[in-house]
């Protein structure tokens, strides 16, 4: 493969680096650690926001409150490079910040930062908070990600030969190219990845608004027009000036042939499946036991790992979990698509299955912060839980949170409404662990369910899609399955799934794919 630079506005590298908001970071963590070990000449480029996305911890009245506390970080070396970009007609001064190989076993990051003393409160801000809602410094956030990364690897890793656009956040870093070189040299030296297949991945702004920002350099609104529409679509000019797109899964890559059917001019669109890194999330006794199907240590070691999870729910909810209770937990980003409420559709029968059936549910997730929506949809389920017995909502999910979900529940519940999941991976990484995917047929799953139809539990048809059938749907399967849990055949099938599961969704594949299909 050629030696890339990869953008993303997030990296999940560790629970100490707080520089990510969910899955898209969890993803760009999982393949910089594979590609790591394949020795790939692969380099990170992303922002360090002083904030992160922000914390996620609870009010007076237990109910999840958005904090921001500043982050320091003594691991990242210091360059001692700066340099100044055109952002909104001012200079931003711009220093840098690398995150060394051997810190947490990846390939090499460069983080970029604005909050330094030589630039003024609104150039400081840029980098204070992930996915900032204030639109001025979320365009703003783009160019510094885009051109100031594109300046960023120019100087410092000289023999890069593609820049690669992980979500089109960073296009800023096109226009940059484009001031320097013809259109034809940058499809030859970019390539693009799109995620989610709604408005929120596929970005469109005012086009004099971008310019006014400095967002295309100095390439003129004609082209920029051309390339992008008016109003300027994100998504339509990463397609236009890259030489090789992907989608995420090979359902997402239908469904993006069909979105970006009639767009003029496009590159191809591959599919290249996510994956996870299972060398960071699998339990090693977990694996061990599986691979020799040691049912009885499976059992002893599922137990244990439940034991931790439930003092974390004891910890922060005050409740007792049973650990030879069949355990479900929803936990992923708050957004409406992926329909966290669902479980609640019917409450009556939820709580007949947690009292006849004996099943627990766990929730966790973050929504954005200026998401007021869905704030409320998680602080509807803190109000539930609370007279629920046998359910609860824990607050701070991150990476260590996450791992201690999946290796510590039996099902991993994925709701996405049809066609709307471009891949989602939480559930692989669940599945490493014996915790058995259950979901609607989307993303991944449409995959996984193909290749070992008895390793994971699909709700629906895949054709039906209104709550009211999904969620009946749920109650029936979760009835079905709390009969099957810990008898034999569960523990058969959960080898199974653990086996299965790293034959194709591990991230040393991911990465291997990415070399050869997108990197060459």
């Amino acid at each position: 493969m050629k030696k890339t630079a990869y953008f993303c506005m997030e990296f999940a590298i560790d629970q100490a680096l707080k520089t990510y908001a969910g899955g898209l970071g969890f993803l760009a963590g999982s393949h910089f650690r594979a590609a790591k070990r394949l020795n790939q000449p692969l380099v990170g480029v992303s922002i360090l926001w002083s904030y992160g996305y922000y914390d996620q911890v609870r009010d007076v009245n237990g109910d999840m409150e958005v904090k921001y506390i500043r982050k320091y970080y003594e691991f990242l070396e210091d360059l001692n490079f700066k340099f100044s970009i055109k952002i909104n007609n001012r200079d931003v001064w711009v220093k840098v910040y690398k995150l060394e190989e051997d810190v947490f076993n990846t390939c090499p990051i460069y983080f970029l930062t604005t909050d330094i003393p030589e630039n003024d409160d609104f150039g400081r801000e840029i980098s204070y908070r992930l996915y900032d809602a204030n639109n001025l410094l979320h365009v703003a956030q783009e160019i510094l990600l885009g051109k100031g990364g594109y300046i960023a690897i120019k100087e410092l890793e000289k023999d890069v030969e593609l820049f690669h656009m992980n979500e089109p956040h960073s296009l800023p870093l096109v226009f940059k190219m484009l001031s320097e070189y013809n259109l034809s040299y940058v499809k030859e030296h970019v390539v693009f990845t799109t995620h989610t297949p709604l408005p929120e991945g596929n970005e469109v702004q005012d086009l004099n608004f971008l310019n006014s920002m400095n967002f295309f350099e100095d390439v003129s609104l004609e082209v920029a027009k051309k390339l992008g529409g008016e109003p300027f679509n994100y998504t339509a000019c990463a397609l236009r000036v890259s030489k090789k797109a992907n989608a995420v899964s090979k359902r997402h890559r239908e469904v993006c042939e069909e979105m970006w059917r009639g767009l003029k001019d496009r590159c191809e669109i591959i599919a290249i499946t996510n994956a996870q890194d299972r060398h960071y999330w699998q339990d090693s006794i977990i694996k061990e036991a599986a691979e020799k199907y040691d049912i009885d240590l499976l059992r002893e070691r599922k137990l244990e790992l439940k034991e931790i999870l439930f003092e974390e729910v004891a910890d922060q909810t005050g409740k007792i979990f049973k650990k030879n209770r069949l355990t479900v937990v929803w936990a992923r980003r708050f957004v409406p698509y992926k329909r966290p409420y669902i479980l609640l559709y019917d409450e009556r029968k939820l709580r007949e299955l947690i009292k006849k059936k004996k099943i627990q549910v766990i929730w966790a997730g973050k929504p954005h912060p200026a998401d007021s929506k869905m704030i409320a949809t998680f602080n509807y389920i803190v109000s539930k839980t609370r007279s629920l017995k046998g359910a609860a909502i824990l607050t701070g999910y991150e990476l260590k949170l996450s791992k201690m979900l999946k290796q510590g529940s039996d099902i991993w519940l994925n709701t996405p409404k049809l066609k709307h999941e471009a891949s989602g991976t939480s559930g692989m990484t669940a599945s490493m662990n014996a915790s058995i995917h259950m979901s609607t047929l989307d993303g991944w799953h449409v995959e996984w369910a193909k290749m070992y139809p008895d390793d994971s539990f699909t709700i629906g048809d895949g054709v039906r899609d209104d709550d009211e059938y999904v969620a009946n749907c749920i109650y029936s399967l979760l009835s079905d399955v709390s009969d099957l849990y810990d008898t034999e055949a569960w523990w058969i099938k959960a080898c199974n799934c653990v086996n299965h599961i790293v034959e194709y969704f591990d991230a040393e594949r991911m990465a291997k794919e990415y070399a050869e299909k997108l990197y060459k």
